[in-house]
């Protein structure tokens, strides 16, 4: 099947979005599918408000509308409701092309942490984004009940999955910090919840990996934690299974692919009881939910580091996307006569100016 995916996020962007789309996009290759993804690459970008590291892509609706044209996919897949997300859902309404959609990001909260936008009207304008899609991919079950309360309809189940060869236990790591290490991985930014985790009183070191507009910010007001910035790869996973819990403080992500990551690396998660925790920690084994994240991190300390990797293994990629195959639709149906396709075809390529 030849699939095209529009999406804002994409590399070199690090996010839980562009993780999950790398990954599926790699796997959809490896299953023989062709993938043709359109992305701000190799084009005009700006930067996005309060976010100088995201770039969008604005004004592309006649080039990306020429270039549906010229794929032709079997599949259509919108998977953020940017700019570009924007251009392709007018371009499939004006094709009378079906298509999928995902919920990937809580930007109702976001924005909320940002300016005075009420909610009521955040999730107005996603509702109507996701009206016309056949389907509405969204990470977990809770979500999918939130959305199904605030209108929104044709919702589905796309889960996620982890690198357990590079995120796994590492004994010989020993990070050179007082214990019990606690670390968090992500971006530094206000709705991530970090300063949360910096003024956590507990005892041992807080490690902050990642980069974001609030990170300047907290290491001058906290120089106890340790910022280690950006880490990739091998320095990532090893930066991981050398602590001893994972403090995830964010309320507002509706899945956190970070985790799973934590996990399959041996650490107990510490949050919030909030959508995302909430659907993937189990409460004693694999991590500690509670109201006040001191606590959570506490009790996530006591727990044993084998039952998370055992449940991490559960989340393997290829399943998450065999399952987003399954919620796809034939890009040509009518909306009265849509059904899933399965075709084959082996190239992965990305879009460029």
């Amino acid at each position: 099947m030849k699939i095209a995916i529009v999406t804002d996020a994409w590399r070199p962007q690090v996010n839980g979005v562009v993780t999950t789309l790398t990954h599926t996009v790699e796997t959809l290759g490896q299953l023989g599918h062709e993938v043709v993804v359109f992305s701000p690459n190799g084009l005009p970008t700006v930067q996005c408000p309060s976010y100088p590291e995201i770039r969008l892509a604005l004004f592309q609706g006649r080039r990306l509308a020429a270039w549906l044209q010229q794929q032709q996919p079997d599949a259509l897949h919108i998977a953020t409701e940017g700019p570009l997300g924007l251009a392709a859902r007018q371009a499939a309404v004006r094709f009378r092309l079906s298509f999928t959609t995902a919920y990937h990001t809580q930007f109702p909260q976001y924005l909320r942490a940002r300016y005075p936008v009420p909610e009521w009207l955040s999730y107005g304008a996603l509702r109507w984004f996701h009206a016309l899609a056949a389907r509405t991919m969204v990470g977990t079950r809770q979500v999918r009940r939130e959305l199904r309360a605030r209108g929104f309809r044709h919702l589905c189940h796309w889960t996620r999955g982890v690198d357990t060869a590079l995120f796994r236990p590492r004994p010989e790591v020993k990070l050179p910090y007082p214990g019990p290490i606690m670390v968090y991985a992500g971006r530094v930014a206000v709705e991530k919840g970090v300063e949360d985790f910096c003024q956590a009183e507990v005892s041992g070191t807080k490690v902050v990996i990642g980069g974001g507009p609030a990170l300047a910010d907290l290491q001058r007001r906290y120089p106890s934690v340790v910022f280690s910035g950006f880490q990739f790869g091998l320095n990532l996973a090893e930066l991981l299974a050398g602590a001893d819990c994972f403090v995830f403080p964010s309320r507002t992500d509706t899945f956190g692919l970070v985790m799973l990551e934590a996990m399959a690396s041996g650490l107990p998660v510490a949050a919030y009881p909030v959508t995302g925790p909430r659907d993937l920690i189990r409460e004693g084994e694999t991590g500690c939910l509670r109201a006040n994240l001191a606590d959570a991190i506490v009790g996530a300390l006591r727990l044993n580091s084998s039952a998370c990797r055992t449940q991490a293994l559960e989340y393997r990629w290829e399943f998450a996307t065999r399952q987003f195959v399954n919620n796809l639709v034939d890009a040509r149906t009518t909306r009265r006569a849509r059904h899933r396709t399965h075709f084959k075809g082996s190239t992965v390529t990305d879009y460029q100016r």
